[in-house]
């Protein structure tokens, strides 16, 4: 047997992303909500949110990043050999959705694709992400290319939370000699039981959530992931003394831009408690004697961190914000939707040669620091992703219409016998839509003409 030469530089190849068409604008919600103004879009950091009626699942949004995927950066399915999926949105507790995707395949011919979904809350799509580079870093290889596909939608009950909804999915090509590089073994992860965020009744889309446990876990997991990545970065990359001064640019899961404000800032408090003699410090000496437990409710520390990497913001994770602040949560896709902003921000002259990390949380909890290294040009998957065109292209709804879409997918939850009442020509041309769920909940699917 002929052995296959060991991949080098395993990463991101390509990445595309899908929205739906129609998103609602934050500050009208405002309004409507009759709430008081900035609450969505100064409090959580939000201008606009994208949402999709019941012409949509996530089999059909899935279809219609893969495809569109395969499409523009002509790649053939003959070619994968592995297809991983994250989601959370769950629309059968047995059947994948990386099974339904399998559709996509039939004409190829190719059957023989290793990968299955991974669900744990927004983390699933990172830990795809992690499953095929690491299929491809191992003797299982058999040359072929992997796709990961990390999407979902977030709706939320009528409430305080819906404003923080979504939905997005990003499809991802992996492959060797990749223009963005997965540095092995520079990782740090951290994973606890906790109940911030969950989905426990199967009969409707909505999650349970408390609110500021949530809050307090995510800036828990950066601590301790950030922590574990800086140790490795040391360990295995000869770093001494590492920091936020070794990333270059730093990317977050993004549940709405102002946790995204606050985790930041928690990586320069991590910072300080690294190195609190730091002149970078000076003028947050005070904090010394707050133990890290005080720390999660302290609002003084806070904004007092916030102010204090205001700069690094700026410079490192303002870029990758692009697409959550007009489309919102995307789950498993939202951290990857930040790669794709900050491809399409940041040209390659700038991006040539640096480290990117990324920070992925999952309720529940499960959280990692990684990284990539920009080692080729990404010019092309900027081009071919145009986010910034395609974002101007969507449709603006009132919110009363909004309300009237997710009242309509409340009440058609886990129906069977259904024809779906979206209207088709709303969509985005060759997007999947759903035609009908039969007397056996089977669903059957369409596509919109590409032109």
């Amino acid at each position: 047997m002929t052995p296959i030469a060991r991949a080098e530089n395993v990463g991101v190849c390509a990445i595309d992303v899908y929205f739906p068409s129609r998103y609602v604008d934050q500050a009208e919600l405002e309004q409507h909500d009759g709430v008081s103004a900035g609450k969505y879009t100064i409090g959580l950091g939000q201008s606009k949110m994208a949402f999709c009626d019941d012409r949509e699942d996530i089999s059909s949004v899935c279809m219609t990043a893969v495809q569109g995927f395969m499409e523009k950066f002509n790649v053939s399915y003959s070619d994968i050999g592995r297809l991983e999926v994250g989601t959370e949105t769950i629309i059968d507790k047995s059947k994948s959705t990386k099974t339904v995707l399998m559709k996509l395949f039939e004409e190829s011919g190719n059957f023989s694709v290793e990968g299955i979904d991974t669900t744990n809350a927004c983390y699933g799509g990172t830990s795809a992400l992690f499953n095929a580079c690491q299929w491809m870093d191992s003797a299982a290889w058999d040359g072929r290319l992997a796709l990961v596909v990390a999407g979902d939608i977030a709706v939320y009950a009528s409430g305080n939370a819906r404003p923080s909804g979504g939905c997005g999915v990003t499809c991802i090509l992996v492959g060797p000699n990749a223009p963005l590089a997965l540095e092995f073994p520079l990782r740090g992860t951290f994973m606890e039981h906790i109940y911030d965020f969950y989905k426990p009744s199967l009969s409707s889309e909505f999650p349970t959530v408390d609110g500021p446990l949530s809050v307090t876990s995510y800036v828990r997991a950066v601590d301790h992931a950030y922590a574990a990545y800086l140790d490795r970065l040391e360990k295995f990359g000869g770093v001494e003394h590492a920091s936020l001064k070794d990333i270059d640019y730093l990317v977050f899961h993004s549940p709405y831009t102002k946790q995204v404000v606050k985790g930041l800032a928690r990586i320069a408090y991590n910072d300080f408690l690294r190195a609190p003699e730091s002149e970078a410090f000076a003028d947050v000496q005070q904090f010394k004697e707050v133990s890290r437990e005080d720390s999660y409710g302290n609002k003084v520390l806070e904004k007092a961190f916030i102010n204090l990497s205001k700069a690094d913001l700026a410079a490192k994770t303002e870029p990758s914000l692009l697409a959550a602040r007009v489309i919102g949560n995307m789950y498993t896709a939202s951290v990857f939707f930040g790669l794709a902003s900050l491809l399409t921000e940041v040209p390659f002259a700038q991006l040539e040669g640096k480290r990117v990390a990324m920070f992925s949380y999952g309720s529940g909890c499960a959280a990692s620091v990684y990284s990539f290294r920009v080692r080729a040009d990404t010019s092309n998957i900027a081009t071919t992703i145009r986010l910034k065109e395609r974002l101007n292209m969507r449709t603006k709804v009132s919110p009363a219409e909004f309300e009237k879409v997710m009242e309509l997918r409340e009440k058609t939850h886990n129906a069977q016998e259904y024809e779906p009442a979206g209207n088709v020509d709303e969509l985005f041309p060759g997007t999947y839509y759903l035609q009908k769920i039969d007397s056996m909940w089977r669903r059957a699917y369409g596509r919109t003409p590409l032109n």
